[in-house]
């Protein structure tokens, strides 16, 4: 099992300069419901609009030169792929993004702001990841993993380091989860600063495949149904790293139905004027779903992305 502390402390010093420290604001809306203090770690905030940046980078720039002239390849639901189109092209190097063919609208858009070489690949995450995967293998291409990869784990846990000198005291943080990566870089840097901190998983229920993967003791296939929370859907590596971090550092989970999902996007515009997409509300979700089990605590919502279709707003927020 990787070290997630060191790999999070040598992410911090390698991508702090080109990264943002995305702010942390009180909810006071949120406080009052759960009747604690509720803080928002807004990573919709963040360049390319979602923490992935910080994983993307701290890869690409771990590799050597050599390795980067070859070429690089990625597999995305979108935030992923935003952040690896942002770098490459912002340094000139050849990448290629694979991605599902159900990926929304506006996360291709986004991509294709920054003039990346789009290969459409199936309509599961985990099929766009093997296709990828095998490229690499064929071409000599550098494959950068969503969130199967310890500098990939590290970049995303320097929101744990942002965390611990933004708050004096923390006691519960939601954090969306997916392939993993974001809640194994954070719960493992927090954990390794104060082990008392309690880290929730937040799934949706049509995608609860590291969550139905625990409880099985395995790494487990299942199909996913179609949910708003596009960035945490589909299947995980069958030697993922972060099967086993989760299950070291979270502490509970929580699965979120797509009508609490949609309440959670409706809310907070509401109350905090910003547009989040599916993933993000799901820490949004899940603390109001548990929140009577956080009186008088310290809570961080981690609110990992903005990029939502304009389509998919207007029928949230006209349903």
């Amino acid at each position: 099992m990787i070290d997630v502390r060191n790999e999070v402390l040598e992410a911090e010093e390698r991508i702090r300069s080109p990264i943002r420290k995305t702010p942390v604001d009180h909810s006071p809306f949120l406080s009052q419901k759960g009747k604690c203090n509720a803080f928002l770690k807004l990573e919709n905030l963040q360049i390319t609009g979602s923490f992935k940046l910080r994983g993307a980078l701290n890869k690409l720039l771990s590799l050597s030169k050599e390795r980067l002239k070859k070429g690089v390849i990625t597999a995305s639901s979108g935030n992923h792929g935003a952040a690896f189109a942002y770098i490459v092209q912002k340094h000139g190097w050849k990448g290629i993004i694979c991605v599902p063919e159900n990926t929304s609208k506006s996360k291709i858009e986004a991509l294709r702001l920054y003039g990346a070489d789009i290969h459409f690949i199936g309509n599961d995450y985990i099929q766009t990841e093997l296709y990828a995967i095998e490229t690499a293998q064929k071409k000599g291409y550098e494959f950068i993993s969503a969130y199967n990869d310890p500098k990939i784990i590290g970049g995303q846990g320097t929101i744990g380091i942002e965390l611990s000198e933004q708050l004096n005291k923390i006691d519960v943080v939601f954090v969306p989860l997916g392939g993993g990566g974001l809640i194994s870089g954070v719960a493992g840097f927090l954990k390794a600063v104060n082990n008392n901190i309690k880290i929730i998983g937040c799934q949706p229920k049509n995608s609860p495949v590291m969550y139905e993967s625990i409880k099985a003791g395995r790494i487990i296939e299942m199909d996913s149904k179609p949910t708003l929370s596009d960035g945490t859907a589909g299947g995980i590596d069958k030697d993922a790293l972060t099967f086993d971090l989760c299950r070291k550092y979270v502490d509970d989970y929580v699965l979120i139905s797509e009508k609490e999902l949609k309440e959670a996007v409706r809310l907070f515009i509401e109350k905090h004027h910003m547009i989040i997409e599916g993933a993000a509300a799901l820490s949004v979700a899940s603390f109001l779903k548990i929140k009577q089990k956080l009186k008088g605590k310290n809570v961080v919502l981690i609110i990992s992305g903005a990029k939502i279709s304009i389509d998919k707003l207007k029928e949230i927020i006209c349903e």
